[in-house]
């Protein structure tokens, strides 16, 4: 039994003709990248080596420690480190691949790189509203994840067959983490058909799953302590909660990035409560970093393109607030009085 192919047959061909003529790729995700973003585009990296084809992965930043077992991520460019040596590749490219965002604003620095280039662009993604940046978009927010794009689009140009099992555990870790281990999220029956397919592949998902949920340090675990005593709030009268963290906060606990992953979650787990709220102060840079998840039919999504200039699914989406956090938190409680619990 094989998946259906979702796509516009001409797009599937133009696609293949572009990695057909095309030499030198360089596949770019999002600032911040998360499982899906290195999945995406590793996983589409090792498809496009497997074929012959120069790779590379650019990422406008850091990620974090408990994604750095993917195959091949140890040779990730990140941009802000080595800005001369991205900004070369982008430029010798023959095809920019933009995974797992859908404006050039969410690489940062890279954007006005990638706009000038002369590639080929393409893009790959889930998110609602994509941006026209791109010569061709493969823009599905229906799916669980980029990372299930990515897999669609190999076997629709008849490419399974050639997918190494390094591949897979990217694009298997990809679809895990944005589904919360399949638990929310657009999980459809065919969902758990690639699953199946990935696994014939010989991918050990207990290993990964090890490697992504059981590698965290101890200050992680003293943060999330921390966080559950001292810093979750609970609307009960709008079946809701908050988390908030500052700088100093994270730092008492030797924060590294990733370690806030999968916290806001955490809420979820109370009887009563169906959306959740992760308002943080970003460490780098003057802004509020926020993460929304909810249950059932609460549009995170709509939440926070209304109230943080964000958007994302239903059930998971994010933002940014650029004041204070203390700002942002009374935004928050404004909000919850205003948008209709469903």
């Amino acid at each position: 039994m094989m998946i259906k192919n979702i796509f516009c047959e001409a797009d599937i061909e133009q696609l293949k003709e572009i990695i057909s003529i095309g030499h030198v790729f360089v596949l770019t995700c999002h600032a911040g990248p998360d499982g899906d973003a290195l999945g995406s585009t590793l996983g589409m990296a090792h498809y496009l080596k497997a074929l012959g084809k120069e790779a590379t992965v650019i990422v406008p930043d850091a990620f974090p420690d408990f994604l750095a077992w993917m195959p091949d991520s140890q040779e990730i460019v990140r941009f802000d480190k080595h800005r001369d040596m991205a900004e070369l590749l982008i430029a010798m490219a023959d095809v920019v691949m933009a995974m797992d965002y859908n404006a050039l604003s969410r690489v940062d620095d890279m954007g006005p790189m990638i706009a000038k280039s002369k590639a080929k662009k393409v893009l790959v993604d889930h998110h609602l509203h994509p941006d026209t940046f791109c010569d061709l978009n493969f823009s599905h927010p229906q799916l669980s994840s980029t990372c299930e794009v990515v897999f669609r689009l190999i076997v629709a140009m008849g490419g399974y067959d050639i997918l190494t099992k390094a591949a897979c555990e990217c694009i298997y870790a990809g679809m895990m983490t944005d589904t919360g281990c399949f638990s929310y999220g657009p999980c459809t029956q065919e969902v758990y058909l690639i699953i199946s397919m990935l696994m014939q592949k010989e991918i050990n998902k207990d290993r990964i799953y090890n490697k992504v949920f059981n590698n965290y340090s101890e200050g992680r675990l003293r943060l999330m302590g921390y966080v559950l005593y001292e810093k979750m709030r609970v609307f009960p009268e709008y079946h809701a909660a908050l988390i908030t963290l500052s700088r100093e906060e994270m730092a008492r606990f030797d924060f590294n990035k990733g370690d806030t992953e999968g916290l806001v979650n955490i809420p979820l787990q109370m009887k009563g409560i169906y959306f959740s709220a992760f308002l943080r102060e970003d460490t780098e840079k003057d802004v509020i970093r926020v993460s929304l998840r909810s249950q059932g039919t609460f549009p995170c999504n709509k939440f926070a393109a209304q109230y943080f200039n964000g958007g994302g699914h239903l059930n998971a989406s994010g933002g940014q607030y650029g004041g204070t956090l203390q700002e942002a938190v009374q935004i928050f409680e404004k909000a919850l009085e205003e948008f209709p619990m469903p």
